[in-house]
């Protein structure tokens, strides 16, 4: 596409120029990781604080040599660094905050150090939604990288043709994850407002992040703002089979794609066939078949993610049978349906799904995909909205396709008042009414002993969380290689 407009946003002159040493607080998490692998690459020092350091970012960033405190102090901050980055989870009351702010060193939220240093020329693709976003990015990438495009991008994810979940590119074209989550504890905006996309995808609209947002409204008026941004040139890439998507675009400036997996979006799949590869698909455009090929992907969700990419790359010029020919080389991102282990005939695969609707869709893929197995679903409620009552109903449809049903009671519940707290052991309840077998757990190592007991050959374990998980699919695959041995 050769009409997009430059949408650059404005640059933060208080910001230093060229900072040597760059130090980033909360660097452990998805866009903080990446943004530290950036500096690092364009040659800057950086070092990092965090809490409750853990694998795959925490082994990325050792890879790097970057050097991680895993506390917050106000010693970190000596020697003292040129720029500071300041994550989300940073509360105004962190040590480390306090003194920085004391101290008077130039700081930045991360999407507005990502605008000043690295993506103010680019043009912007920006990926966002409830979900898919760190798929759909990974994918646009994918395509981009293997058109000789040479794109940078930052991912909210570990996407393994690229081994990294950043990358700087030499080309026009910088592909971001835009996350509707507020900047940083100085700038309650959501991320993806900092971005000015000229090619924006909206995947999805649900209620989420009930800690911030009161209700779908209100998630919806961020949605409505940043569509609003898109230039008059650009493109919105919308799932418009989702109401909620739909109802957002009242006014916009850029040119509204709608895209869906059933037929009366403007981009659909017309087949879908499971094979042992992936879903072989073919695409549609306003009735025309414009692509088919498979995706090494499972589950309908991510038929909807792969059209998404190549109505994306369609925007940036790429015909769409080349986008799908590079997609069958795509080889996914890490946590999300990858297999971590294959022990005593007993299948382990991970998952980042924590929203009711992505644990629905990817029991409902593991279903599709090993129609003949047992599936057993292994959950840890983590993040502030399903640690709370939100979501308490939703759950129960959201297992259904899985056999057995394992979950880890919230931590820390004390954080949440008695009559606002998630129970997985209510959940258990409801569906073994339901006919399902389902167990709630105190802890991890109730988790592991039961399943060393329960498990037999030819049992699919899905564990699904968006933290540590405290390593249960590692741990439990040891105690599988014991029974081997």
């Amino acid at each position: 596409m050769n009409d997009i407009l430059g949408n650059k946003s404005p640059i933060d002159v208080s910001l230093p120029e060229s900072p040597h040493r760059v130090h980033l607080m909360g660097i452990c998490g998805t866009g903080m990781g990446s943004l530290a692998g950036m500096f690092h690459q364009a040659g800057y020092t950086v070092t990092g604080s965090d809490e409750g350091v853990y694998p795959p970012m925490s082994d990325f960033l050792s890879r790097l040599g970057i050097k991680v405190r895993d506390k917050y102090s106000p010693e970190n901050l000596i020697p003292r660094p040129d720029l500071v980055v300041v994550g989300n989870v940073i509360r105004r009351t962190n040590p480390e905050a306090m003194e920085l702010e004391r101290s008077g060193i130039p700081f930045a939220s991360m999407p507005a150090a990502l605008n000043r240093y690295f993506i103010r020329d680019k043009t912007r693709i920006v990926v966002t939604g409830t979900h898919g976003k760190t798929t759909v990015s990974a994918m646009i990438a994918w395509i981009l990288y293997k058109e000789n495009l040479d794109p940078g991008f930052m991912i909210g994810g570990l996407p393994k043709g690229f081994q990294a979940n950043h990358r700087l590119g030499r080309g026009k074209f910088f592909v971001i994850e835009g996350d509707e989550y507020d900047t940083a504890y100085f700038d309650k905006r959501p991320k993806f407002v900092h971005y000015l996309p000229d090619i924006a995808i909206i995947t999805s609209c649900e209620f989420d992040h009930g800690d911030i947002y009161g209700s779908l409204d209100q998630i919806q008026d961020q949605f409505r703002y940043l569509v609003r941004l898109v230039p008059s040139g650009g493109r919105i890439i919308a799932c418009a089979e989702h109401s909620s998507v739909s109802a957002l675009f009242s006014n916009p400036n850029g040119r509204v794609v709608t895209y869906g997996v059933h037929s009366g979006m403007e981009w659909h799949a017309s087949t879908i066939d499971y094979t042992r590869d992936g879903m072989e698909t073919t695409i549609m455009r306003h009735g025309r078949q414009v692509a088919s090929g498979t995706i090494p992907l499972f589950g309908f969700h991510n038929i909807a993610n792969a059209i998404a990419a190549i109505a994306a790359a369609d925007s940036a010029g790429i015909d769409p049978q080349k986008a799908m020919d590079a997609l069958g080389s795509f080889r996914g991102v890490q946590r999300r349906q990858e297999v971590v282990g294959d022990k005593a005939g007993i299948l382990v695969i991970d998952d980042f799904a924590h929203h009711p609707t992505a644990v629905k869709e990817t029991c409902r893929g593991m279903r599709a995909r090993f129609p003949d197995a047992r599936v057993v679903a292994v959950f840890e409620p983590r993040t502030n909205t399903s640690r709370r009552a939100f979501f308490q109903e939703a759950y129960v449809s959201a297992f259904l396709d899985a056999d057995l049903i394992v979950l880890r009671e919230p931590r820390d519940p004390e954080k949440f008042p008695e009559g606002d707290r998630f129970s997985s052991a209510r959940l258990a309840s409801d569906l073994n009414s339901l006919g399902k077998r389902a167990s709630a757990f105190e802890g991890t190592d109730g988790i592991v002993q039961f399943l060393a007991h329960e498990l037999q050959e030819g049992d699919v374990v899905l564990i699904m969380s968006n933290g540590s998980f405290d390593n249960v699919g590692s741990r439990l695959l040891d105690i599988l290689e014991e029974r081997l041995q």
